[in-house]
C-alpha cells in the first residue's frame, strides 16, 4: 500500500480539474446528465472521464436559469449550499474550491451591487474558465482569486459567508480548511457547505487509490470527525445533515466504525 502525500493529493486534484475545465464542452454535460452523489462508494461524486464528470443542476432548488450553459454545465458540485446560506443584500461572501463559478455567480445575485463574493481555487485553468464566465454573466461583484483553501489568500474577519460544494472532502487537510474558514469569517459569520462526509470510515488501502480521492469518494470523512475538527477550529451551531433525510441531525452521532457509507451533506455553523 502507498500511503498519499498532501503534494500528491493536490497535484491530483488539480490535474483532474484543470483536465475538466479545458475539455469542457457544453453537449457533455446534457441537463439530464445523472449526478454525481449516488448511495454507494462505487457511485464517483464527478465521475471518472470528461465525457461524465459534469453534474449538471439538478441539485440546486434555486432558479439558475438565467445563467449561460457554459456556467451550469461546469457545476460539479453534489448540493445547493446557496439554499443553505440564506444570503443577504451587501453581505460578503467566499466560496472554497470556486471551480467554475456556478456558486458565486448566484450567490452575487443575492448579495447584489453592494456586496461581493470571492472564488477561491487552485486550479490555474479553472479560474481562467470563471473568469471567462464572470465576463459572460456580467458579474462585477465577483472576483477570483488562486489559493489553496488551507491557506486562504483572504484577509481575517472579513467574510460573512462561507460557501464549498463538493470541495473540502478533497482537501488532505481538512483541520487547515476549518481553521482558516474560522480565521476568515466575521464574528457571528457562517458557514454553508454542502461535502461528501460518511458514517464509517474507509480503509487505508482504500484512500490509497488516488482516482476515487480525486473523484470525492475516500477523501470522505466521517461526520463525527468532521464534526469535531470544526469544533476544535472554534465553531458552535455546528449543524450536518444527510441531503437525503435532511430532518436527521447527525452532527451529534457518535463515530461509527464499520465501513463507510458516503453521502452528501448539508453542513451549517457559526463563528460565535
Amino acid at each position: 500500500m502507498t500511503t498519499l502525500t498532501p503534494e500528491q493529493i493536490h497535484e491530483e486534484v488539480k490535474a483532474r480539474y484543470g483536465r475538466l475545465a479545458s475539455e469542457f464542452k457544453v453537449e457533455l454535460s446534457p441537463a439530464n446528465q445523472s449526478g454525481c452523489c449516488g448511495d454507494s462508494v462505487s457511485d464517483g461524486c464527478c465521475g471518472d472521464t470528461v465525457s461524465d464528470g459534469y453534474c449538471g443542476t439538478e441539485f440546486y432548488d434555486v432558479d439558475v436559469s438565467n445563467l449561460p450553459a457554459d456556467v451550469t454545465g461546469m457545476s460539479l458540485g453534489c448540493g445547493d449550499p446557496i439554499t443553505i446560506a440564506e444570503l443577504q443584500p451587501g453581505q460578503t461572501v467566499l466560496d472554497l474550491g470556486s471551480g467554475g463559478g456556478i456558486d458565486c455567480f448566484l450567490a452575487a445575485q443575492r448579495v447584489g451591487p453592494t456586496g461581493h463574493v470571492i472564488g477561491v481555487d487552485m486550479t490555474e485553468a479553472m479560474l481562467a474558465k470563471a473568469n471567462r464566465n464572470k465576463e459572460k454573466v456580467g458579474a462585477d461583484n465577483v472576483e477570483f482569486r488562486y489559493g489553496h483553501i488551507e491557506a486562504l489568500p483572504v484577509a481575517t474577519d472579513s467574510v460573512d459567508v462561507i460557501l464549498s460544494n463538493c470541495v473540502i472532502n478533497l482537501s488532505p487537510d481538512k483541520t487547515a480548511v476549518f481553521r482558516e474558514a474560522f480565521r476568515v469569517l466575521k464574528p457571528g459569520g457562517r458557514v454553508a457547505v454542502s461535502d461528501m462526509v460518511t458514517q464509517g470510515s474507509f480503509t487505508p488501502e482504500e484512500r490509497a487509490d488516488m482516482s476515487r480521492w480525486a473523484g470525492c469518494i475516500t477523501g470522505a470523512e466521517d461526520v463525527a470527525d468532521y464534526t469535531a475538527w470544526m469544533l476544535a477550529a472554534g465553531f458552535s451551531q455546528i449543524s450536518i445533515r444527510d441531503k437525503a433525510h435532511p430532518d436527521v441531525e447527525l452532527a451529534s452521532v457518535p463515530r461509527d466504525e464499520g465501513s463507510a457509507r458516503i453521502f452528501s451533506a448539508r453542513i451549517t455553523a457559526v463563528k460565535p
